[in-house]
């Protein structure tokens, strides 16, 4: 190789590398498009009515709560942040929807906006007949409890209508200062203008009590550092069941919602929910050794006091996790409490061959109850109906909340037609029962046992498509699961079948 062609082979290569630098690149943008592309698509299946409906509307302008942390808030660039701002994002990524924030300068003004038809949404609040004046509700995106906060030295409060001279701080325009107002006379209301007001009231001794969002409560106690305060106690019926409403004439907009929402997965909102809720302490100690008698006793009252609070920090994240895996409203556990220990019941019982069954039960015409006496009777019904469940199961079995009026039973130990016993022993009591509001209610019940191949997931849809069918039959029975067959049986039936057609 002669000297003159070392500059030539220099430049070649030199060519092939950046030739190489440009297809990555080009190989990366493929990548990200591609992925943005499949990111917009809307994952759950739209009717040609909600689809031309998106079509039309390129924007949904949406109202928010610009100071409701960790809920919700607008930032300093104008953004919508927060817990429901994540969940919004993944109903609209699931279905497709554009949802545009109009911004206010407080919750009071959000409403008026609404009311006047500024903004076609409002993106997280309860429910109240007040609302209902013209706004129609989509299913809930987030359940959360609601705790009453009062300074350490006040007693453990279990009967709220009980208490007399007591001042309660809560800010106006929100769902509870409107129930409270009206359900609780013997409590004096102070009207605040925050959450975070309603707080300091508490704190300054100047209001005995308020009520918040526990979510609220450990977020605002964080960042405040308001450690005199504690919580006292709970008041059932009144929970935050936040769901997002539209105005009344949306209707389309509303059942697009609702297939967003219900796409949502529990593993979905709980990692929105951890994004938000870590409770940590951390404490750094520096030592100078040049001061050491000095900085020995401050080094001794900083050990205590972060001891001291770190054992407070745990009994409120102990307390999270508690109220996490219980439903607010029956306080029967939920279905992410149930699901943290029932996969690995399911993977014992199919090694031993042990039987295993459930049941789903679900209130027949539970939207009637709630349309002719309202949702406060509807959620004493829901509490009752949980009761007598848990009062007729046996000690072994587990029962938990899975969902509005759908409850789920897991029997250990029991075989189908034993399941099926306790199913219309249940199914009885029900009927023989008098409910708040009406005298009598019905349910019905889908029974399913456990396979080898089964999951979470196969078991409880074969109950609920036997409790469909119960539904189907006439409601008030209990309907058992078929056996999943094997391919040899499935192929063996499809040829029957395909015989008798022929024959046919």
């Amino acid at each position: 190789m002669n000297s003159a062609s070392m500059p030539t082979l220099g430049r070649l290569a030199l060519i092939s590398r950046r030739l190489s630098d440009y297809r990555l690149l080009f190989g990366l943008f493929l990548l990200v498009a591609g992925t943005s592309l499949w990111a917009a698509e809307p994952r759950v299946p739209l009717s040609v009515t909600q689809q031309v409906y998106i079509d039309a509307h390129p924007t949904i302008s949406m109202c928010v709560d610009p100071d409701w942390l960790p809920f919700e808030a607008i930032d300093k660039n104008n953004q919508h942040v927060g817990i429901a701002a994540d969940l919004i994002t993944l109903v609209a990524a699931k279905t497709g929807l554009q949802i545009q924030l109009h911004p206010t300068s407080g919750w009071e003004q959000s409403l008026t906006a609404s009311r006047n038809g500024d903004c076609v949404a409002l993106s997280l609040l309860n429910q109240t007949p007040d609302r209902e004046q013209w706004l129609i509700f989509t299913d809930p995106l987030l359940d959360d409890p609601n705790v009453l906060i009062s300074r350490e030295e006040h007693p453990f409060i279990s009967d709220l209508a009980g208490l007399t001279d007591h001042t309660m701080a809560l800010p106006r325009g929100t769902a509870m200062f409107e129930l409270f107002a009206r359900d609780f006379p013997n409590l004096t209301i102070i009207d605040t203008e925050s959450e975070s007001e309603a707080m300091q009231l508490v704190s300054d001794g100047k209001a005995d009590l308020t009520l918040r969002s526990l979510v609220v409560a450990a977020h605002t106690i964080k960042q405040q550092g308001w450690y005199n305060l504690k919580i006292s106690g709970q008041v059932p019926g009144y929970e935050n069941r936040l769901r997002m409403g539209v105005l009344q004439s949306e209707h389309t907009l509303r059942d697009i919602l609702n297939r967003g929402i219900n796409a949502m997965t529990d593993q979905e909102r709980q990692q929105v929910m951890n994004r938000y809720l870590s409770l940590q302490m951390v404490s750094e100690v520096v030592t100078d050794y040049t001061l050491a008698y000095g900085l020995g006793l401050l080094l001794a009252a900083v050990t205590g006091t972060s001891l001291f609070w770190a054992r407070r920090l745990r009994a409120l994240n102990r307390q999270l996790e508690v109220m996490a895996q219980t439903d607010a409203l029956t306080r029967l556990p939920n279905r992410h409490g149930l699901n943290l220990t029932l996969e690995k019941d399911l993977r014992r019982a199919q090694r031993y061959r042990r039987p295993l069954t459930v049941i789903l039960l679900d209130i027949d015409h539970f939207k009637h109850v709630n349309d002719q006496y309202g949702h406060l009777t509807g959620d004493k019904v829901l509490v009752r109906f949980g009761q007598l469940l848990q009062d007729n199961l046996r000690e072994a079995d587990a029962i938990c909340r899975w969902g509005g009026e759908e409850f789920l039973i897991v029997c250990f130990e029991t075989d189908l037609g034993q399941c099926r016993q306790l199913a219309e022993r249940l199914l009885a009591s029900i009927r023989r029962h008098r409910f708040p509001g009406q005298e009598h209610i019905s349910a019905s019940a889908g029974i399913a046992a456990l396979e080898p191949a089964d999951t979470v997931d196969t078991l409880v849809q074969r109950a609920d498509e036997a409790l469909y069918q119960a539904k189907h039959k006439g409601r008030d029975q209990a309907c058992v699961a078929r056996p999943t067959l094997p391919a040899t049986d499935r192929g063996d039936r499809d040829r029957n079948d395909r015989d008798r057609d022929d024959r046919a």
